[in-house]
């Protein structure tokens, strides 16, 4: 799956965090360890598990969590395989090898909504070229607008943009914007997975929709200072078609991946409640010895979940530390929320077994039963 060089959310690029905070956030880092910037992935994965504390501080603080996983002795496989990475690079390449003629009539093709196509030559791609994130950002600002303006089709290939999280710049990369006249822009997602039959593997589709969704967020930011611009709430996901290197389309509705990363990097800006209730002299410092990077992260709640496996550099130790303790967080989300208030493996059987537990508690009725049922199957089978 090709992914672009992700960005993170900014306030606006200029917009310093507070100084306290800042401050208190480079000494959990460590004093000489520089920030590890968000990116688009890091986001969408904290809006898919917001009640993570722990992967929000991390993110929050710059912390580099695969560093971390190693110094706990509990290192990651998550990530991109080589091949999988040149493969999508190829494939990404492919489609914008007409200087986004490709993106915009797959864009045309998917809305079918009566226009005009874009007709031969007239797709502009505008040089994005500055220096550093900032000057990138302004850039692309700048060439949004402009092709807003000039009201024709506009492919702009890895813009930057810039979004607020935690009262510091993260600067994004989506794969493309494409504007269409009329001043709509709709954020393009480039994967290599397959499109089979017009369908794909649906968790792949809702990652890419989260990613999508961070970027028109920052893309908001944008079109709210540009008269006439709108952000589609569908963004345009590009793959494979079938078992070929041929692009094909699907539109991906983002509005409710939209609002949950929003309400997501809201919650974001009490990273520095979350930090303040912390021990002093806490540290995520990867010189330090493996027993007190584990007892800084132990200080700090989880919220464990084997989707995380995909997602987080630390889902291995979380995992671990899950199990250690019996929590049913390790079982999965639906079975954890199924199990109200016995949040233990223990505290589960000891309920199934009469032993713990309100009769009363429809979840404690309900394990009493399917204990006494698995008795009697159990019973039956040896007869």
């Amino acid at each position: 799956m090709t992914s672009s060089p992700d960005s993170r959310p900014g306030a606006r690029p200029e917009t310093p965090a507070p100084k306290a905070l800042r401050q208190r956030l480079a000494e959990l880092r460590g004093p000489a360890v520089p920030p590890l910037p968000l990116d688009a992935r890091a986001l969408a994965a904290l809006a898919a598990n917001p009640g993570c504390h722990r992967r929000a501080l991390l993110d929050g603080a710059g912390v580099d969590k695969a560093a971390l996983a190693r110094a706990l002795g509990a290192p990651s496989a998550f990530g991109q395989s080589q091949f999988a990475f040149m493969r999508g690079h190829s494939f990404e390449a492919r489609v914008k090898a007409d200087g986004g003629a490709e993106l915009a009539r797959l864009l045309h093709e998917r809305l079918a909504d009566g226009s005009e196509p874009p007709a031969p030559g007239a797709v502009t791609a505008p040089d994005l070229t500055a220096a550093g994130p900032e000057g990138r950002t302004a850039r692309t600002a700048l060439a949004l607008r402009e092709a807003t303006a000039a009201g024709g089709w506009a492919v702009l290939d890895h813009p930057m943009l810039a979004l607020p999280v935690a009262g510091t710049p993260a600067y994004l990369e989506p794969d493309a914007i494409v504007v269409r006249p009329g001043g709509e822009w709709t954020v393009v997602e480039i994967k290599s997975f397959p499109m089979i039959d017009g369908s794909a593997d649906a968790a792949k589709v809702g990652a890419a929709a989260r990613q999508a969704a961070v970027y028109a967020l920052a893309l908001e930011a944008v079109a709210g200072h540009t008269e006439g611009a709108t952000v589609r709430s569908q963004a345009l996901l590009v793959c494979p078609k079938d078992f070929s290197n041929l692009p094909t389309a699907a539109l991906v509705d983002l509005r409710k991946q939209r609002a949950t990363t929003r309400r997501q990097l809201t919650r974001l800006t009490t990273v520095e409640d979350i930090a303040a209730a912390l021990p002093d002299g806490t540290s995520f410092d990867v010189c330090r010895p493996a027993g007190e990077l584990t007892e800084a992260l132990d200080a700090v709640p989880a919220a464990y979940a084997p989707e995380c496996l995909a997602a987080c550099e630390l889902a291995f130790h979380c995992r671990a530390t899950a199990r250690a303790g019996g929590s049913v967080q390790a079982l999965g989300r639906g079975v954890r929320g199924e199990l109200g208030g016995l949040t233990t493996v223990g505290s589960v059987l000891a309920a199934a077994r009469g032993e713990h537990g309100d009769a009363a508690d429809p979840t404690v009725a309900a394990l009493r039963r399917a204990a006494t049922l698995r008795a009697e199957a159990l019973a039956g089978a040896v007869r």
